[in-house]
């Protein structure tokens, strides 16, 4: 997979860019270099020279270069929570695998990949190592217009780069269609510590609660990168990928060392994942510990005991050789490789060791053990509100459970029925019962569910469900069946006048003109009301109703109209006294029933695509400038994220059509849902009015709990 490049060739390309720049140098006043003559002539060959290698190396990965979209899903608080992401890769092979970052997959639901032809299509992951951050994905093949003339890049040798060599930096920055930068490579070692007074290795990130970093030398450049360079290619003048960029900041940027990569890519096609060997244990450079051979054990894993303590070794030995092969670690850059060597050992086997404790020469045989992978498979039961993860066997020591039966709870959602139970199951807790049966594993509890909550109206009152809560087993009972949405009662309708006013106090009557007449201006006559009827106009300012005086002091008295009207009766005929362009006037106008208005609407929350409408009122209407003929139902609040929230719904919107289904009320909005509900399709049409346009939407839901993969024992 790695194509091996020689060291000679980069050298001479390199000799050449100095040369080249040292006639650069000289044409600009810096004195003769090499017996460059200075001349314009001369620095147009050196600046077409320079932009032809670059040119060359770009030409040779940029069209293997993708741009990566992702649809993150993961789980708190009993929800589910969906979000996005973009990264970049490279296209390493005929069959369509993506070179990239593991914290660009991710928690990766769907991938969509552009390529540099514009095409997008989707992709499915192959693996991701979070200890390395590297990645795999594979394009769908199916969806290409040409998949035989897919482009390929090709592999250099990373061991030969070295400070000072020019590379390139690809990727898509900021979301942006694809870029390049030029740099060089500041440092071919890179090592991440702990920082002042803690010269120690150490992981300098975290995916997925996963250490990455501990067993990379970096390349460190300074090609400028950004959020969403990640995963992109770090080229040689060759144009050879030679790097994957992963961090960045401040000028500089970390590449992974392709051949690393390469070699984590390979594994990962073959198996999924990259199996490695554990001896838990930390190791640190014998600089300055006074040592002059070795290298120190920091710490050992205890309770349960791993490898290193099984046979005896303790934190502060200094080991000396491993397989009789002395081992002497000066710097913390010595750190990483030995650590991988020691990791990618088959699992059990036997390693022979020798160190020195107080002085004493022992020995002693490690026999190593999987690395076991903290994290576990996760899901959610949406309908109860409940997340939970697999207990994994690195879980299960940290525990100090009896066993892996079980899952562990990772969150319950406000008001949901584990919530309510009594007593309630909460984040920590361990189910371990189901309707009377015992639930041993992640699938097992999924089984349940839908087999409880397959027609969700018919699902038992009360449910039986058996936990652990800090060593002690508990049952409660949860109300699995879902609440019928009911509407909140309304106010009693009062008598209304179809106008909008605003308050004037005696300051602003002044200015007006009728110093010591307060009352209410009118701001609005609504149409198609009864005041519109009567001959009320935008500026009358009312000053009394059936000659009783409207007098308000202060903004306290703002409700003072609408007060006095709601004491009358509807259909009752009352005379409004207005001054009217200066001049005192009566108006008689019939008072109507009260309209409903956006706080008394009523709503609906629909939890499978965290989406919230309300019925539209009189005012949306007068508002928008939409008359009688415009129906539907307003969406009033959406989760970015969710299943509405990606499919392009935003607030304000007004939903006409799902599907098949006309919405003109909440009561055909509610029908329609439930048809989808009961359907399932995999894909929702939304017509909604935004503005002035109508917007066709496709929200693509994912009904059935879906178990996040993640790491295996």
């Amino acid at each position: 997979m790695v194509v091996r490049t020689k060291r000679a060739g980069v050298a001479a390309m390199t000799a050449g860019l100095i040369v080249a720049l040292a006639g650069a140098s000289a044409a600009y006043g810096q004195g003769p270099a090499n017996g460059v003559k200075d001349d314009p002539a001369h620095r147009a060959i050196i600046t077409e020279g320079l932009r032809g290698v670059i040119a060359s190396a770009r030409d040779r990965v940029f069209p293997a270069l993708v741009n990566i979209s992702v649809i993150t899903v993961s789980y708190g608080g009993g929800k589910e929570i969906k979000g996005g992401g973009t990264g970049s890769g490279t296209i390493f092979s005929k069959e369509g695998h993506v070179l990239t970052n593991a914290h660009v997959t991710s928690k990766g639901r769907k991938f969509k990949v552009t390529l540099a032809d514009k095409q997008t299509v989707s992709a499915t992951l192959v693996g991701e190592d979070a200890a390395t951050d590297l990645a795999v994905l594979k394009i769908n093949l199916s969806e290409l217009t040409n998949a035989g003339s897919l482009p390929v890049a090709e592999f250099g040798n990373s061991d030969e780069i070295e400070v000072g060599d020019y590379v390139l930096a690809m990727g898509s920055p900021f979301s942006l269609s694809r870029s390049v930068t030029l740099g060089i490579v500041s440092n071919n070692e890179r090592v991440f510590a702990g920082g002042f007074g803690n010269d120690e290795v150490e992981a300098i990130d975290y995916i997925d609660g996963r250490a990455t970093g501990m067993l990379t030398r970096w390349l460190q450049h300074d090609a400028l990168i950004n959020p969403g360079n990640s995963g992109g290619p770090l080229v040689s003048l060759q144009g050879k990928v030679v790097g994957v960029n992963t961090r960045g900041g401040a000028g500089m940027g970390f590449a992974s060392p392709i051949n690393l990569a390469a070699d984590i890519a390979g594994r990962l096609i073959a198996h999924g994942e990259v199996p490695r060997s554990t001896i838990g244990w930390a190791l640190r450079q014998i600089e300055k510990t006074g040592e002059k051979e070795g290298v120190l054990i920091t710490s050992v894993t205890q309770n349960p005991p791993g490898p290193a303590a099984k046979a005896g070794i303790e934190a502060g030995d200094l080991l000396l050789s491993i397989d009789g092969q002395a081992v002497t670690v000066r710097f913390s850059e010595q750190i990483p490789p030995l650590l991988r060597a020691l990791s990618d050992r088959a699992i059990g086997s036997k390693v022979e060791v020798t160190y020195r404790r107080k002085g004493e020469v022992r020995s002693a045989t490690i026999t190593t053990e999987k690395l076991l992978d903290s994290k576990g498979d996760e899901t959610l039961l949406r309908m109860w509100g409940l997340s939970c993860e697999e207990i994994t066997e690195q879980m299960a020591r940290d525990l100090r459970l009896e066993s892996r039966d079980g899952v562990y709870v990772t969150g319950v959602k406000g008001g949901s029925p584990p919530a309510l139970a009594e007593p309630p199951i909460g984040g920590g807790d361990i189910l371990r019962g189901i309707g009377g049966q015992p639930v041993r594993t992640i699938a097992e509890v999924v089984e349940r569910y839908k087999t409880i909550m397959a027609e969700p109206e018919k699902a038992p009152e009360f449910l039986l469900v058996e936990f652990d809560r800090q060593g002690k087993r508990q049952v409660t009972l949860i109300k699995p069946r879902p609440v019928k949405p009911e509407d909140p009662p309304r106010e009693a309708a009062k008598a209304w006048v179809g106008v909008a006013t605003q308050i004037v106090l005696k300051d602003l009557a002044r200015e007006l003109g009728h110093e010591g007449q307060t009352g209410f201006r009118i701001t609005r006559v609504y149409p198609r009301t009864l005041a519109a009827e009567s001959g009320l106009k935008a500026g009358d300012v009312i000053t009394a109703i059936d000659g009783e005086k409207l007098s308000p002091r202060g903004t306290q008295d703002g409700g003072l109209l609408k007060r006095r009207i709601e004491r009358m009766k509807i259909d009752e005929k009352a005379r409004f006294a207005v001054i009217r362009e200066g001049k005192e006037t009566e108006v008689e106008v019939t008072l109507e029933r009260t309209r409903i208005g956006p706080d008394e609407a009523r709503k609906d929350n629909n939890k499978d695509f965290e989406l919230s409408v309300r019925e539209l009122t009189f005012f949306d209407r007068d508002e928008l400038r939409w008359d009688e003929s415009v129906k539907g139902v307003l969406v009033s609040g959406v989760e970015r994220a969710g299943w509405a929230g990606l499919g392009g719904l935003f607030d304000g919107d007004l939903i006409q059509k799902i599907d098949d289904a006309v919405v003109t009320d909440l009561a055909s909005y509610r029908a329609a849902m439930a048809d989808v509900a009961k359907r399932q399709p995999e894909r929702v049409t939304f017509v909604v009015l935004r503005g002035s346009r109508t917007h066709y939407k496709f929200v693509e839901p994912d009904w059935k709990p879906v178990v996040e993969k993640h790491g295996k024992d």
